[in-house]
């Protein structure tokens, strides 16, 4: 196997806890326009999407798509004030690695400037913080990938790209990256696993203990 260099990590679910309140705000918003969801449904749909998929969506099932995914932005920015859930174990994973790290998210840059920069996390990052607002095309399209490959001047095979979602999987197998589904406490998703096997994961990993692990057998490192 290639030596690993960089490690390439997907936001919402990955580094944040959040996958679950933003598909509660999806949820609630949906319902308060006459389209009753539940948040688990929610998430079986829109986890891993771009905003403009969500919006293509939205659009298609005959809703106000800007209104609704305003309210939704609205509902989870508020959420986000009072408090931004970290999913447990990323510390150490960023802490105890000498690799090169980004962040390769579906995520609007708003939404990642109101969550991930206001934590101490994205010191670790410094400007290797990329949206989708960055690129032409998001996940599953290989351009966040690429584009985070391009800027750490390493080819993709010496990148591991983390994600909890099928189109981060594909992302990172079409960019050539080592595909890492994760799964973290919280994700309740029923064969989420086989899910991202069956999407091509190189490795599938439940919860960041896991992953540090996986990491540390990859890279040889010597961790305390």
């Amino acid at each position: 196997m290639t030596a690993v260099k960089a490690v390439l990590f997907d936001c919402d679910g990955v580094l944040l806890d959040t996958e679950p309140p933003g598909c509660a705000a999806l949820a609630q918003a949906l319902t308060e326009a006459g389209w009753p969801m539940k948040t688990e449904e929610a998430r079986r749909i829109f986890s891993g999407k771009a905003a403009s998929d969500t919006l293509l969506w939205l659009e298609a099932a005959g809703l106000p798509a800007a209104a609704v995914f305003a309210r939704s932005d609205a509902i989870l920015f508020d959420g986000f004030t009072r408090h931004i859930p970290l999913i447990d174990g990323i510390e150490a994973v960023l802490a105890d690695f000498d690799l090169q790290m980004a962040v390769c998210s579906n995520a609007s840059k708003k939404r990642l400037d109101l969550s991930l920069c206001r934590t101490p996390l994205a010191a670790r990052f410094g400007r290797h913080i990329w949206s989708a607002d960055h690129v032409t095309n998001p996940k599953p399209a290989p351009d966040l990938a690429l584009h985070a490959c391009r800027e750490f001047g390493i080819a993709p095979a010496q990148a591991l790209f983390i994600d909890d979602n099928y189109h981060g999987i594909h992302c990172a197998k079409a960019a050539g990256c080592v595909a890492v589904g994760f799964i973290a406490p919280s994700d309740s998703r029923p064969d989420h696993g086989k899910t991202l096997r069956d999407a091509g994961a190189d490795y599938v990993v439940h919860g960041m203990g896991e992953f540090h692990a996986l990491l540390a057998s990859l890279t040889f490192a010597s961790v305390e």
